[in-house]
């Protein structure tokens, strides 16, 4: 389900890229994400951090989420997008139909763990109790770039 590219779409993800790259430079895989508020504030910024916080739920959405929560004094996010490099897992599709959000945009797929689209679709699942849009390719091949070095540099070592 993939739905209209707005007019900001691709200057948040560029910022979900720079925290995607802070991820790369300490060793965890390079997901970066961004929560923006219904008035198009930015509320919060993540990378991911699993080992470095030895927490497997520290992805970068999750942290997003989070901070959000903290920041708003609210676990609904009612109307606000978040921004994932990478398409957020089953986990994390989990969070952010819980936290009520209306938009999620991502960059790349991923095939092996996607939950909005590639391999489950969440989003639109009319079983849960909400539904959101979803918006995927933006910033596409950067967002795939950033993934494929960090792994590609791992094999070789």
């Amino acid at each position: 389900m993939n739905i209209k590219v707005q007019m900001n779409d691709s200057f948040y993800m560029a910022i979900a890229l720079e925290e995607a790259e802070k991820a790369a430079q300490i060793d965890e895989v390079p997901v970066g994400a961004v929560l923006v508020d219904k008035d198009g504030q930015i509320i919060a910024r993540a990378h991911n951090q699993p080992i470095t916080l030895c927490d497997p739920s520290a992805h970068a959405e999750m942290l997003a989420l989070r901070m959000g929560g903290e920041r708003t004094s609210n676990y609904r996010l009612t109307g606000a997008t978040l921004y994932a490099t990478i398409e957020p897992c089953v986990m994390c599709m989990g969070a952010i139909i819980h936290a009520r959000l209306s938009r999620i945009v991502y960059g790349a797929e991923d095939p092996k763990w996607g939950g909005a689209g590639s391999l489950y679709n969440f989003a639109s699942d009319e079983r849960l109790n909400h539904n959101l849009e979803v918006v995927s390719g933006v910033c596409k091949d950067e967002a795939r770039q950033i993934i494929r070095s960090f792994f590609r540099n791992k094999r070789s070592k």
